[in-house]
């Protein structure tokens, strides 16, 4: 007698379904454990760690900040794809089913494990995905081996089709109970005890009178904390609270400190106010925002601990696991003005920007002195400790490339005939801006006029005005910083360390 054999649309149903109550089950095991320890997290985040510098580029340059969003469509549906093939496979035999919720699930185990924030415990949860899998696959399996078997009697069918729904259905609520139960750490709460002590910081720089151009086509001066550029490797958001918050900075110190949230505070507060830019910004990218920080100057606890003779670079860690190095000469620099953040634009930081506690250094790149949710910082020198962008093929040191963009017109726009203002931005973080010169159809540079400054930390606005004929137009602009430099027309690529080379619009006149 020939051996029963699943119909190919159960088949596949069958393997998606395995796939979908082992996704469930683990992301409501890592709810009640450990959020990071979702499998499917665990093993995003260990993606994103495997990603060479060149595709992490192309990811950020193609999808923005919606680069994690793309990977999880595309392992979701990777994933989707390996539970049809494995149920196609799988007509007479549970075998390659089972083999593939084995797979799948001892991949999980392996991300988990070799997550550096996570501990032993967060292995439940992809263990508690790998049975959830395996049991739904097997279980439905011989169900529909049931059902051929006894040429389709109703009963058989019925609980065949009442078992798949239930499945479906508990992978579905599973899934939101375990979302639900990774975001029951009330950030919002803590933020609102953070929010009555920001008053108390000494002021920043005023920001003066005709400090950007938005009239005429420039971003403002202070970017809104929503429309802040976001870059960096967090899968999922980490969410703490400043109650529980504490900072340790040891290493090659005179004395370790630990410094709860409540200690941080009770410390001068100062605002500063700063632009930030991503070294994976391109030429006339959007990776580039201003805000006032408010926090305690980081300086002031490096000299507290004590810097030893010998450390070059303060090591410092997220609590998801990511690393950084910055160089020390910079941040013992007098008047450089690193601070380890809990403010951003008169709020609490954001949980998507580091909440409670984040680095921030003026003049560098994010990738060497920025690090969001800080909890370890460690003095210690560049030849015994590589960060994780280092390690990738970056560069070591990421001062902040003089750069300027054209905001207005965009490019490709139609532009009414007369008189055609070009207005942008330049940054030249902790030197300053000094002169933007701007040129049509490869003409005569022209200065532009340049907005008030705030400060040498901040970017400058320009604009310009000219006299075009009506059709096609190519504008460029260039900055020159207050060392000297003018930036080189040379294009380079963001890696190693950050892109170069005149930003150039075409528009026409009409």
């Amino acid at each position: 007698m020939d051996t029963p054999r699943i119909p190919a649309p159960a088949a596949a149903l069958i393997g998606l379904l395995g796939v979908l109550a082992a996704l469930g089950a683990g992301h409501l095991a890592a709810g009640v454990l450990e959020p990071g320890a979702s499998p499917l997290l665990a093993v995003g985040n260990a993606a994103i760690d495997a990603t060479p510098a060149v595709v992490k580029d192309f990811a950020v340059r193609t999808f923005g900040t919606a680069d994690k969003l793309v990977l999880l469509i595309g392992m979701a549906v990777v994933l989707a794809g390996l539970g049809v093939l494995a149920g196609l496979l799988s007509r007479r035999a549970p075998r390659a089913g089972q083999a593939l919720a084995v797979g799948l699930g001892a991949l999980g185990m392996l991300a988990v494990y070799t997550r550096p924030d996570l501990g032993q415990f967060a292995l439940l949860a992809p263990a508690v995905s790998l049975f959830a899998g395996l049991g739904a696959f097997t279980w439905l399996h011989g169900r529909a081996l049931d059902v051929r078997a006894t040429d389709g009697l109703a009963q058989d069918r019925r609980r065949f089709l009442l078992g798949s729904v239930a499945i479906a259905a508990g992978a579905g609520l599973s899934g939101l109970a375990g979302q639900l139960l990774g975001r029951r750490v009330d950030v919002a709460a803590s933020q609102d005890t953070v929010a009555p002590v920001l008053p108390r910081a000494a002021k920043a720089t005023p920001i003066p009178p005709g400090a950007d151009f938005a009239a005429d086509g420039t971003p403002t001066f202070l970017t809104p904390n929503a429309d802040f550029y976001r870059i960096d490797t967090a899968f999922s958001v980490p969410r703490l609270r400043a109650e529980d918050w504490e900072l340790r900075i040891h290493g090659m110190v005179e004395r370790e400190l630990r410094i709860s949230f409540a200690d941080l505070v009770n410390r001068p507060l100062v605002e500063r106010t700063i632009t930030m830019t991503c070294v994976s910004n391109e030429v006339g990218g959007p990776y580039v925002s201003t805000a006032t920080f408010t926090g305690v100057d980081l300086r002031a606890l490096l000299l507290e601990a004590g810097v030893k003779t010998g450390a070059d670079q303060l090591a410092t860690t997220s609590s998801d696991g990511w690393t950084c190095g910055t160089p020390l000469s910079v941040l013992l620099e007098p008047d450089r003005g690193a601070l380890l953040a809990i403010g951003m634009n008169g709020r609490p930081l954001p949980a998507e920007h580091g909440f409670p506690v984040r680095m921030v250094t003026p003049g560098l790149y994010g990738y060497v002195g920025a690090t969001k949710w800080i909890v370890e910082a460690e003095v210690t020198t560049f030849a015994d400790f590589e960060p994780y962008w280092i390690r990738r093929g970056w560069g070591r040191l990421g001062p902040v490339k003089t750069q300027s963009r054209v905001d207005r017109p965009n490019g490709f726009a139609k532009v009414p005939a007369g008189r055609v203002v070009v207005a942008g931005t330049a940054w030249a973080q902790h030197t300053g801006v000094s002169t933007v010169e701007v040129r049509v159809d490869g003409g005569p540079w022209r200065t532009a006029t340049l907005s008030a400054e705030s400060t040498v930390d901040t970017w400058r606005m320009w604009r310009a005005e000219f006299d075009l004929a009506p059709g096609g137009h190519t504008v460029e602009c260039r900055a020159t910083d207050r060392s000297g430099y003018t930036q080189t027309a040379q294009r380079a690529d963001v890696v190693p360390d950050g892109a170069t080379g005149w930003h150039s619009k075409f528009f026409t006149v009409t």
